[in-house]
């Protein structure tokens, strides 16, 4: 047992755990870290976000020149796949941000072990131990505990994962080779995405969704707009449906799919099960600890402290999406709320992005949320195909929308489907941080010719004072 007792442990170097303990560092405060990988960065950086928009990049880059440049006067030869070359490119990049990690934690004197961390109980003076179990074994003491392990993907009992045949992202985002058909279960970000990435690349892709729409909880119009988009560029679906079991066929996966109409059969060569994620949180010590859960999450307070004096959890082991920058904003919350600043995340402002093309981004409530609500409200929208940068781009499908309160004009929601729109939504979560109004936005003066203008275009529809509507 080592005699030195830190501030802080953090267990987990994911986009909360690894951004706590820089700030925590930062603060003043000795912090080490547990993390069980061999690299950090935690499933975002290592398989997840990182790698996936590494491959989206890649595979949209082969989709422009086997398919559009030809429109813009620019002739190549029919281009060809390199498996094994994207993947390399993707491995880079995913080395160098989890190394990067690596450095500003010898930057900030944090102090790294590898293993698997487990909550082992406090000494009768309040001091929180944690066993690491790994190769060089450790148990780790320190005042305050925070436990960032993130999620894990769901996994449907009629379709165990094999890791070869059926399988999770992590798998998926590293096919040797392009599937003839892949069956992508669960329309939601990560299935949209990654069936996006093989179907650019070559793939039948047919995704089976059991709700009415995609992406479950998005505006309505950004939802079928997606699917409409999707469909043009080759992507099959079949909704309201669920997969009832797979059997192998003459060398092909053969999935039983049950739906309103009646059952069919579809086979394919690889199965993408992306039906959602659960905290990880076995093997953690939790129950033993009596660490009070609510359907699998860890309840937390206002401090981000459990029910347990001294330990904290945040990201995925907690109520709220799992989304990465949610993670992060959590830890540098909780830390600096140990060190008495009074910091808060606002839920409220919290975006999601889907990087499909068009990409789908949101901040706020949607229409249909703030019609539940009984909330009344004012809706502007534009539609890309009248702005002239995405018109230069040949990128026109899609639009904005901008909802407001019907009285005062408070920003309450903005919804992007369209290029770029990931980048776009900083500019609506900025406003919406600080309770900003459509006119706010339509009074702010946008370059010309950007994709943002769209924005304000759609702000000034509020009051139906567009210009190029």
């Amino acid at each position: 047992m080592s005699e030195e007792i830190f501030d802080l442990v953090v267990i987990g170097a994911g986009p909360g755990g690894y951004v706590a303990a820089i700030r925590a560092a930062q603060l003043g405060m000795k912090v080490a870290v547990v993390e069980k990988r061999s690299a950090m960065g935690g499933v975002c950086l290592n398989e997840g976000c990182i790698p996936s928009k590494a491959l989206l990049d890649s595979s949209e880059l082969f989709h422009l020149a086997r398919d559009r440049f030809a429109h813009h006067g620019i002739e190549v030869a029919p281009p060809t796949i390199d498996v094994g070359r994207m993947m390399s490119r993707k491995e880079d990049v995913v080395k160098k941000l989890t190394d990067g990690i690596a450095f500003l934690f010898k930057k900030n004197g944090i102090s790294s072990f590898a293993g698997e961390g487990r909550l082992a109980g406090a000494d009768g003076n309040g001091v929180h131990r944690v066993e690491v179990k790994g190769d060089s074994p450790a148990t780790v003491s320190a005042h305050k505990v925070l436990v960032a392990t993130g999620s894990e993907a769901v996994e449907i009992p009629a379709l165990p994962f094999d890791g070869e045949s059926v399988v999770s992202a992590r798998e998926a985002l590293s096919f040797p080779a392009v599937p003839e058909h892949l069956l992508v279960v669960g329309g939601g970000y990560i299935g949209l995405e990654l069936g996006s990435v093989w179907l650019r690349l070559g793939a039948r892709v047919t995704v089976v969704e059991m709700l009415p729409r995609l992406v479950a909880g998005s505006d309505g119009q950004v939802a079928d707009g997606l699917m409409r988009s999707l469909k043009k560029q080759g992507m099959e679906f079949v909704m309201q449906a669920k997969v009832a079991g797979v059997e192998k066929r003459d060398g092909k996966l053969v999935a039983r799919v049950e739906t309103e109409g009646g059952n069919q059969e579809i086979e394919c060569d690889k199965i993408l099960v992306a039906v959602g994620r659960k905290p990880l949180t076995a093997g953690l010590g939790i129950e033993e600890l009596g660490i009070r859960l609510d359907r699998g999450r860890v309840v937390v307070d206002g401090e981000y402290q459990t029910n347990v004096p001294g330990i904290y959890a945040i990201g995925d082991l907690i109520a709220g999406p799992m989304l990465a920058h949610k993670a992060s904003e959590e830890g540098v919350v909780c830390v600096e709320r140990m060190k008495g600043e009074p910091s808060l995340v606002d839920y409220g402002c919290i975006p999601g992005v889907c990087y499909t093309w068009p990409e789908a981004a949101s901040v706020g409530k949607t229409e249909e949320a703030l019609k539940e609500e009984g909330v009344e409200y004012k809706a502007g929208r534009f539609n890309f195909m009248g702005n002239g940068r995405a018109k230069c781009m040949d990128e026109t499908d899609g639009f904005v929308k901008v909802l407001a309160e019907k009285e005062g004009g408070r920003v309450l929601g903005i919804h992007i489907l369209g290029p770029r729109a990931s980048d776009m939504i900083a500019e609506a979560v900025a406003v919406m941080s600080f309770g900003g109004s459509a006119e706010d936005i339509a009074l702010t003066v946008h370059a010309h010719p950007t994709l943002s203008e769209a924005l304000r275009e759609a702000a000034l529809d509020v009051d139906k004072k567009a210009i190029h509507a």
